[in-house]
């Protein structure tokens, strides 16, 4: 049995072109759409991750990022102008999972300067780990943020089964990240999508987005590696 795992930068829920209006049902729809079990997403407004759950039918975690001080009037202005507030809307990481239940939630500051990063993940009802993590945009401090992201993950990991299957995926902000331990999934760019405990079982794919997100959502197949 095949695992499909989907990571994407929804941009703030923004389109390119920009289009000044509320996009969480254009997003909700595509989600929705595309056949995938484990969605990790940045870049999320932080009133999103609950509508988008519902839409597709899964069950979801969040983890605040930056810029989320006074969020109500962030919210108020970013629903009906998000291109005048572009990414100062706030923002969050987000987990969805669908067909199996989630058993436990992490999460972990990865640095607060110059931007807030986090990384989270949780353990679905299987034992299984999905990471997911929006490393800093400089190349240096992306690298660091995504071993100290790797080195979270695998503690969790241990704390419970000692050897858990675990995807660590998301924006990494580099173009050839590397994940000691880890096979490579796929990628596009910076959006990449790592696994220990299984193998990729097919090409990764570029799910079409139209307008939305300045970034190419990428969806990974997994099975379970043979060792």
């Amino acid at each position: 049995m095949r695992l499909r795992v989907l990571t994407w930068n929804l941009f703030h829920g923004r389109a390119v072109p920009a289009h000044d209006a509320d996009l969480l049902d254009a997003f909700a729809e595509r989600l929705v759409a595309w056949s995938w079990d484990v969605a990790l997403l940045q870049e999320v407004p932080p009133w999103w991750p609950d509508p988008l759950a519902r839409a597709c039918d899964a069950q979801g975690r969040f983890a605040l990022t930056s810029r989320n001080a006074l969020l109500p009037v962030r919210r108020a202005l970013a629903q009906r102008r998000p291109e005048l507030l572009k990414s100062n809307g706030g923002g969050c990481n987000a987990i969805l999972v669908r067909g199996s239940e989630i058993a436990a939630h992490a999460r972990r500051r990865l640095r607060l300067w110059p931007e807030r990063r986090v990384v989270h993940a949780v353990r679905d009802d299987a034992g299984r780990w999905f990471a997911n993590v929006h490393c800093s945009t400089r190349p240096a401090r992306a690298r660091q943020d995504l071993a100290h992201a790797r080195a979270c993950v695998l503690r969790w990991a241990g704390g419970w089964t000692g050897e858990a299957p675990i995807v660590l995926g998301g924006d990494l902000n580099v173009r050839d990240p590397q994940v000691p331990g880890f096979v490579h999934a796929g990628g596009t760019h910076v959006d990449h999508v790592f696994a220990r405990g299984f193998q990729p079982a097919a090409p990764a794919d570029a799910p079409e987005r139209g307008a939305l997100s300045d970034h190419l959502p990428v969806l990974v197949q997994l099975g379970f590696s043979a060792a």
